[in-house]
């Protein structure tokens, strides 16, 4: 019996690009989206045709997917459910900015089979958002929560970011606050990164931007107050309410395999790793580009990782058929010892300062 996979779907387009924004996303017309519509929909048929196993989570991620509108959105959606089988439980997710998410139709959304609805809110504070470049109020957001949940959505998740110039404890607090107080079940939370190429590259000299050790506390000071008030961190930069966690997400960091359609998307399949270029027309011709071979030892150790159950060592003797070497189990302990990770007989996770340094620790593990 095979595997579950699941299914990746990018939406490239948004009414303004973010000044931080590296993601493959910009402006278009209304014909642009129905050309898009129509190609992903052909991508569906000829993946959805050779494909054998069956869809646990599908994600429309972008971009902006809803500026779309419900009815392409939903139509796309027929498309996976008309040539993909899907699990009775399978997650459905959709990105939307609460500022294209007021006119959005959630009622046809929800009918159509839709069941989790992440929101890219940034901040609650209005400084931050105009110095994010971002088009929406705090207000917008909870009304975009409001009627997501009067239509029957009950698994919502916002974006909270960190780092942001000028942001300050209280005002991570107030945001994290903010999150709660719309009674939303998952919250992302990650630290602002300056992406060489955008617009915020360019200009980073003149940003008040934290520095590293600002940075640092900024995060543990989340990690703790989403804590607090009953979002577990479940992996580096995400936390959920117990039974909420994003299962799409958790997919990859599992290693588990899933297809990604879209410029810019990337799939592990059949146990190859390939993607579509950053390209409209290699998609609209289907041209992807081999990534080489997926799931070995290392890059298992290094998915699992980024999760705070971290690399549970039963796990990895199922899939590859040995216990994991003396020489890495070495090493954790090693950063065990200094409070980077933790270690016992049934696994090795960081714990919230290690994920700080996870990328050189790791760099040293494997």
């Amino acid at each position: 019996m095979a595997n579950n996979i699941g299914l990746y779907l990018h939406i490239p387009f948004c009414r303004q690009k973010c000044a931080y924004c590296d993601f493959f996303s910009g402006k278009a017309s209304e014909g642009d989206y129905d050309r898009y519509t129509s190609a992903l929909k052909r991508r569906l048929a000829d993946y959805g045709e050779a494909a054998a196993e069956k869809v646990s989570s599908v994600y429309f991620g972008g971009g902006t997917p809803s500026v779309l509108g419900a009815d392409r959105l939903c139509d796309i959606l027929e498309c996976v459910k008309q040539r993909f089988a899907l699990t009775k439980d399978a997650e459905i997710t959709v990105e939307l900015n609460p500022e294209s998410g007021k006119v959005l139709d959630f009622q046809k959304l929800r009918e159509t089979g839709f069941n989790r609805i992440s929101v890219g809110l940034q901040s609650a504070d209005p400084t931050e958002l105009k110095t994010l470049g971002r088009l929406h109020t705090p207000e917008d957001a909870s009304l975009t929560i409001r009627r997501a949940q009067a239509a029957g959505f009950d698994n919502l998740s916002l974006d909270l970011m960190l780092a942001i110039p000028h942001q300050t404890m209280e005002s991570l607090k107030a945001s994290v606050d903010y999150c709660a107080s719309c009674g939303v079940k998952h919250i992302s939370s990650y630290l602002l990164k300056i992406e060489d190429g955008t617009p915020f590259y360019s200009m980073k000299e003149q940003l008040s931007l934290p520095d590293e050790d600002e940075q640092a506390q900024l995060y543990l000071c989340a990690v703790e107050y989403l804590e607090n008030l009953g979002y577990r961190q479940y992996e580096i930069s995400n936390f959920a309410v117990p039974g909420y966690e994003s299962r799409h997400n958790t997919l990859y960091w599992k290693c588990g395999e899933y297809i990604g359609l879209g410029p810019s998307a990337h799939s592990f399949y059949h146990g190859r790793r390939f993607y579509y270029p950053r390209d409209f027309r290699a998609f609209y011709e289907d041209r992807t580009a081999d990534d080489g071979a997926g799931g070995d030892e290392d890059e298992y150790i290094m998915l699992a990782l980024r999760l705070t159950e971290g690399l549970v060592f039963r796990e990895f003797e199922k899939r590859f058929q040995k216990p994991l070497s003396p020489v890495t189990l070495q090493k954790i302990k090693t950063y065990a010892r200094h409070g980077f990770m933790v270690l016992d007989e049934d696994h090795a996770a960081f714990t919230p300062k290690g994920f700080l340094v996870s990328n050189s620790v790791l760099s040293e593990i494997l």
